[in-house]
């Protein structure tokens, strides 16, 4: 059902209509690669009430989403996650229109789900046998399940200080860990040149073309879940950054099936970083379309621990020509948020969860943020794999 019809350069290096059929990492200009759809011809027969009687997953939009093999997608029931109406959260912030994207209620907890659904299962049909990726935690261990419900062995590289629950749950899926010294950077040289001898089918993040198809869904349901209209707002954690690049190019895709209206104002995206590891935040401030890599990262929020992300001119893109903002929050304030809110909203908070809250609440105190906007705070993972930054 995948109208997947070819992969072109992101920074438009001349590079178009490669083959989606055949394995694809990078651009040869080292930019990543996005896949495209045959749109025009998918609007004129894919009506938007056609999704009333599909299964509550990502894959109700799988027109949209790379083709799988004869078995189907690699799936585990993702997406279609809730998003909650905080009343009682938006009532401490003097906002009625808050809303908070529930990614925890992914297999394996968190928004990474998605996009190695998708990766995976893209794998599989390119006849992938092991599939690998560096990572700070929650995608090794999303990579790790999806490769054993596909039958396909995970070979995962993470920093040697991640916290015990992410390895733990790695091994219990059956993957191979590998603890590096060093950031998630560093995990990603050592695979890399693990994989290029082994021939292992990466799947970090931006570095094959399908990751971020995964993740751009969460655009798709929350246009369906609020009636068809865009939120004002959407304040995003950003690590590597794909779900704010899946996101903004789920815009365009929308408008063009004619689901959402050409030429209306598209949600404002906010990245949040953390104090300690800001690079796009930085970048721009500065006006750069290009981030530096961060020196001597440091959080408590491992999502957020990305001192270089591959895609940062696209980050940066999306948020300039949704006319966002970008902010940086130190990891006490985003530890105190988790609190917040599980206690007013029962949401099992990961700590770039938290973060999106006091981003909210300096954008309010700016100006930048009107107390009648309608704005999508996402929460990407769940707090259970974080318990000892509440001291439990």
């Amino acid at each position: 059902m995948s109208t997947l019809s070819h992969l072109e350069c992101s920074a438009a290096c001349g590079a178009g209509h490669l083959d989606p059929h055949s394995v694809q990492h990078l651009c040869a200009c080292g930019a990543p690669l996005l896949a495209r759809y045959a749109l025009e011809a998918l609007a004129a027969r894919w009506p938007r009430d056609s999704l009333q009687d599909r299964p509550p997953t990502m894959w109700r939009y799988r027109e949209v989403l790379p083709a799988g093999d004869a078995a189907g997608p690699v799936t585990l029931g993702e997406g279609f996650t809730p998003l909650a109406h905080a009343r009682r959260l938006g009532a401490a912030v003097g906002m009625d229109r808050l809303y908070v994207k529930d990614e925890s209620a992914n297999p394996t907890n968190s928004f990474k789900a998605r996009g190695l659904s998708a990766a995976v299962t893209a794998a599989r049909r390119l006849g992938a046998t092991t599939v690998s990726v560096p990572s700070a935690g929650n995608a090794a261990n999303a990579a790790a399940a999806y490769a054993a419900r596909a039958g396909i062995a995970a070979r995962v590289f993470m920093p040697r200080d991640v916290k015990t629950p992410f390895i733990r749950e790695c091994e219990l899926y059956g993957a191979e860990v590998t603890l590096v010294d060093g950031l998630i950077t560093d995990a990603g040289r050592v695979a890399a040149a693990a994989g290029a001898s082994h021939g292992w089918y990466d799947v970090s993040t931006l570095k094959e073309p399908f990751r971020v198809e995964g993740k751009k869904t969460m655009a798709y349901e929350i246009a369906e879940q609020l009636g068809w209209e865009w939120p004002d707002w959407m304040i995003y954690p950003t690590g590597g950054g794909t779900g704010i690049v899946g996101m903004w190019k789920a815009c365009a895709e929308l408008e063009a099936l004619g689901w959402m209206p050409a030429g209306a104002r598209r949600p404002r995206m906010v990245s949040v970083q953390a104090a300690g590891c800001a690079p796009i935040v930085r970048a721009f401030h500065a006006g750069e379309e290009r981030a530096a890599p961060w020196e001597d990262a440091r959080t408590s929020a491992d999502g957020l621990r990305v001192p270089r992300a591959i895609g940062d001119f696209l980050i940066l893109r999306a948020l300039r020509e949704s006319g966002g903002a970008a902010v940086a929050v130190s990891d006490s304030e985003m530890i105190a948020a988790m609190r917040e809110i599980g206690a007013t909203e029962g949401i099992s908070a990961a700590p770039e969860g938290g973060a999106t809250l006091v981003a909210l609440r300096a954008l309010l105190a700016g100006g930048t943020i009107a107390p009648s906007d309608r704005v999508v705070l996402f929460n990407t993972g769940g707090a259970l794999k974080y318990l000892d930054l509440l001291g439990i």
